[in-house]
Formats: C-alpha cells, structure tokens, sequence
C-alpha cells in the first residue's frame, strides 16, 4: 500500500512540474523518459553499444590483421592441437593459427552490415507496400479496398512460407555472396512490417483526430499521409529493433549452412561458427566465441526493443 502511495505522490509531484513548466511533452519524450528509466533498456542499449563500438573501431582495436597465418607452424587441426588462450593471443588461435580476438572484432562489422542492411531493406519494401495498403483502406472506396486486398494477399503468400526457410530460398536462387544474404534476410522481413503498418494505419484510421479532420474538410489523401501514416510509424520502428536481431541470427545460420561469403578467410560470426564444427572436439572454444557473441548481441536487440515497445503501448505503461 506504501509503494502504491509513493507511486501516486511521484505521479503528481511530476504533473505539478509539468503545469509549472506550463508546457507538456509529446509522446516520444514521455516514451523515451520510460525508456531510459527501464532496466531492461539500459542492459539492452548497453549491450547495443558495446557491439556498435566494437564494429564501428574494429579495424584500430584489432592487435592483429584477421587474416595473417601468423601462428600456423603451432597449430596442428589433423593432430588435434591448438592454441588456447595466452597472453599475445587473448582468445586463442583458430585452425590455421590467425588470431582468434582480431577475427571476432572484425567479424562484428560483417555481422553488423548484414543486420542493418537486411533490417532496411525489409523496412523499406514492408512499409512501403503496408503504407500503401493501408492508405488505401483508409482512403476507401473501391478502387481502394481492391488494392488493399491485392497487396495483403501477396503479403500474406509470404507470411506462408517459414521466414527462414524464405531466406534460404532466395539465398540459393542468386548464389552465394554476402549480398545474397542481406537481401534474402531482408525479403523475408517484408511482410511483417508490411502487415504492422497496415494494421496500425487502420487502428489509427478511426481516432477521432481523424474524424475531426474529416469534419473540417481535409482531403483524404492528406489525412492519410500527413496525419495516420506519421501516427502509425511507432509500432513498426520498435519492430525493427527486434527484427534487427532476427536479421542478425538469420544471418549467421546462412552463412553456417555454406549460403554466405564464399571468402572463408573474411571474419563473420556465422561463417566461423560454421568452420569450428569440425574441430569442436579438439577446440570448442572457436564454436563457443562466435556463438555467444550472437546470442549476446540478438539478446541486446531484443531487450532494447522489448523496452521501447513497453513505454509505446499505452496498456503496457507502468
């Protein structure tokens, strides 16, 4: 009862300095004030930073070039000897004696780059076709709930189809590249967003801002894009966040099943967890490296958009 009481004394207290102020604040300041004051955001954007620093200043941090057979007279894989870490070598060394901390710091831009560019193409094309669909039920009239139709109807094809099993569909079609996997990981995100945005622009099409600006004239078409589809964009943001890290894991089981870079020797998380399978009885530790970075950095991704969804929704507001 004590605790509901300090909570109600803090809530009036902040809205006493808000009327002082005499000015209020807009929904994303209230959002990211929740945010910030979330611990499970603050473990996530930690997390988040701690990856993005590390990709960002990989090249300058690295001790070592991650593709230098430096150490290879010490490392015998037929024999099953390896190195382990020491003091030059911080994590070890893999099986043809690189250095194993240089690789997974240079692997974190790869992993990165792949993520963020999947995560945009499938927000782009998503929204794209959502937005439209959307504007379009919004809009109304025939003409209009034909396309949306049309458009859910492809979308939902694509919700068919497992999104992993949709990603490597599309990786073995245009061959095996690092494009290849940002592309089939970002067509494989299209109909989520495609499908959120379309809902929210719906949700949104029946408040009653939309209704007053329809009472005062407004044209549709301006109601549509200059009111709902900006009030509707909050939903699909939060989901790229998570998406984000889909993408990253996405990513990394391609490139274990042989669908990535066809360079083995450029550093990614997912290309050296699959080349370690083959050495997990001498050396597990170059499977267990690459595997708990990207469990680490998904696990970010997910806790920050988790938290950004909680201080969005009003019924999840604490």
């Amino acid at each position: 009862m004590s605790r509901k009481a300090d909570r109600i004394d803090r809530l009036a207290e902040l809205t006493a300095a808000r009327a002082e102020d005499g000015r209020g604040h807009g929904v994303w300041r209230e959002a990211f004030d929740r945010t910030r004051r979330n611990p499970m955001a603050i473990a996530g954007a930690g997390t988040v930073c701690v990856f993005l620093f590390f990709a960002i200043f990989g090249p300058w941090l690295a001790p070592y070039s991650p593709t230098a057979q430096t150490w290879g007279n010490e490392v015998f894989p037929n024999q099953n000897v390896f190195v382990g870490p020491r003091a030059e070598n911080w994590l070890g060394l893999d099986n043809l004696g690189r250095d194993q901390f240089s690789r997974m710091i240079i692997g974190a831009r790869q992993t990165l780059l792949v993520g963020v560019v999947a995560t945009l193409l499938g927000f782009t094309v998503g929204a794209l076709l959502g937005g439209t669909a959307g504007a379009a039920h919004a809009l109304g009239g025939v003409w209009g709930r034909r396309l949306d139709a049309a458009l859910m109807r492809v979308t939902d094809m694509m919700l068919a189809v497992p999104a992993l099993l949709l990603a490597v569909s599309v990786a073995a079609l245009l061959g095996q590249s690092l494009a290849t996997v940002m592309i089939a990981v970002g067509v494989a995100q299209i109909p989520i967003f495609a499908r959120l945005l379309r809902g929210a622009m719906i949700a949104q099409a029946g408040r009653d801002y939309v209704l007053a600006a329809r009472a005062l004239g407004v044209r549709k078409r301006r109601i549509a894009l200059g009111h709902i589809l900006p009030n509707s964009l909050g939903p699909v943001l939060v989901q790229g966040t998570l998406t984000l890290a889909t993408a990253i894991i996405d990513a990394a089981a391609l490139s274990y099943l042989g669908l990535g870079n066809p360079d083995p020797s450029t550093p990614e998380w997912g290309t050296m967890l699959a080349d370690a399978q083959r050495f997990l009885s001498g050396a597990p530790q170059l499977a267990v490296y690459p595997a708990l970075a990207i469990i680490v950095t998904a696990l970010g991704f997910t806790l920050l958009g988790e938290a950004m969804r909680e201080s969005l929704d009003p019924r999840l507001r604490k």
